[in-house]
């Protein structure tokens, strides 16, 4: 159900947690792993999110407020309430939308349904909301064009095969305008 890079990802970050002897793994700590999550930092920078400043933050909150465990004190490191909600929110959603598997982008998603959290406070003090996010993961619209200028996985120089896929694009919203217009007129 989790995407190969959210496993590691998640693996990554309770090996790191256990290694500092953290007592509890935070929906911060979740957030500080998914800015190295490939496609969580491709849609953290879409939004605009200054990635550094925010590990910063993150680092400094976490490093400030998680109670560390004793050095006899065998216990495992614990995930928080909400981060374990934060993780079936986002199992939920995927089950719900058909999908197959969690990425980093539904985590981040899931993240925001914690608004209390410092993890949403600090992706809001770089102007980044829920919908900045929802219109990147399923429109594909960036909240910046040109914050995306020195990040690009992938360029696809060939102008007609472009022009084909807007061509598709334009005819699957047309078709899905078409769909929704007749369910409306039904009722």
């Amino acid at each position: 159900m989790l995407s190969t890079e959210v496993e590691y990802s998640i693996n990554k970050l309770f090996k790191d947690a256990r290694d500092k002897r953290h007592e509890f793994v935070t929906v911060e700590h979740l957030l500080l792993s998914m800015t190295n999550n490939p496609s969580a930092g491709k849609a953290l920078r879409a939004c605009g999110v200054n990635i550094p400043v925010l590990q910063t933050e993150l680092e400094s909150y976490i490093e400030d407020n998680t109670p560390l465990l004793g050095d006899e004190d065998q216990r495992e490191t614990q995930p928080t309430l909400g981060f374990q909600r934060v993780i079936q929110r986002a199992v939920y959603h995927v089950q719900a939308s058909g999908k197959g598997e969690v990425t980093g982008e539904n985590i981040l998603v899931a993240i925001f349904g914690e608004p209390e959290s410092h993890a949403v406070f600090y992706m809001g003090k770089q102007d980044m909301s829920r919908l900045d996010l929802v219109n990147y993961v399923s429109h594909n619209i960036h909240k910046d064009e040109a914050m995306l200028s020195d990040f690009t996985l992938e360029e696809d120089t060939d102008e007609s095969v472009q022009q084909n896929n807007s061509v598709e694009e334009t005819k699957k919203v047309q078709n899905l305008n078409k769909r929704h217009w007749s369910v409306l007129q039904q009722t």
